[in-house]
């Protein structure tokens, strides 16, 4: 597969290099020389320019691309980037960081598929550490899998069932759910699935479409 990573800072460095060690094609859009030097030693196609511009998204090959991910700190040009590669029919990533609050969840999650919040997670890692968890061992793990998030509609077949019930295709496991409107915590054995419930699943690449059509009662 191939994907376009906006921003070569902390975040679409090791995201760029976890599909790069996957065997995905990865090309990198940054104006930073310094970041720009550095993806190129570690053998990444690099554009060189401001992500937001359409130009510059061109350059990089997008109508063959199957997903663009825009992983700056600044949120106009993530925001600019993902509609871009929208209306060339690629999946999108935009990331927000810490001026996330609700409003701007709204204002942007309609337009792209997904949205990521680095500090959230990293607030989690520190959280779990401190309780006496290992968060690196998720890390770990998902490098090599993927994460989901599904949106639990009303007629899945998997409501009423309890968490722990759900058999899902080949390695993919539920990690998280939350009801509606809620945040997503790891479920106790006896929680069950209602309408509008999200889950949240871990999986090979491979399995995650199947996972999810299976949790929204679609067909294959």
């Amino acid at each position: 597969m191939k994907f376009v990573i906006v921003g070569f800072g902390r975040v679409g460095m090791r995201t760029a290099q976890t599909l790069q060690s996957e065997g995905h094609e990865v090309v990198i859009v940054e104006r930073d020389h310094d970041k720009i030097a550095r993806a190129e030693s570690e053998g990444f196609a690099v554009v060189e320019g401001d992500g937001a511009e359409e130009d510059v998204l061109d350059a990089t090959g997008i109508e063959a691309a199957d997903a663009i991910a825009a992983l700056t700190g600044d949120l106009n040009t993530n925001f600019a980037a993902c509609m871009v590669g929208k209306h060339h029919g690629c999946r999108t990533v935009l990331r927000i960081d810490e001026d996330y609050r609700e409003e701007i969840y709204e204002k942007y999650a309609e337009d792209v598929d997904e949205i990521i919040y680095p500090e959230r997670l990293g607030a989690a890692g520190a959280k779990t550490a401190l309780l006496g968890g290992d968060f690196n061992v998720l890390a770990d793990i998902t490098e090599q899998l993927s994460a989901a998030s599904v949106q639990i509609p009303e007629d899945s077949p998997m409501i009423g069932k309890r968490v722990v019930e759900i058999d899902l295709p080949a390695d993919a496991r539920v990690y998280a759910h939350g009801r509606a409107n809620e945040a997503m915590t790891i479920p106790l054995p006896q929680t069950e699935i209602q309408a509008d419930d999200s889950v949240a699943l871990i999986s090979h690449p491979d399995s995650l479409p199947a996972a999810r059509e299976q949790l929204r009662g679609e067909s294959a």
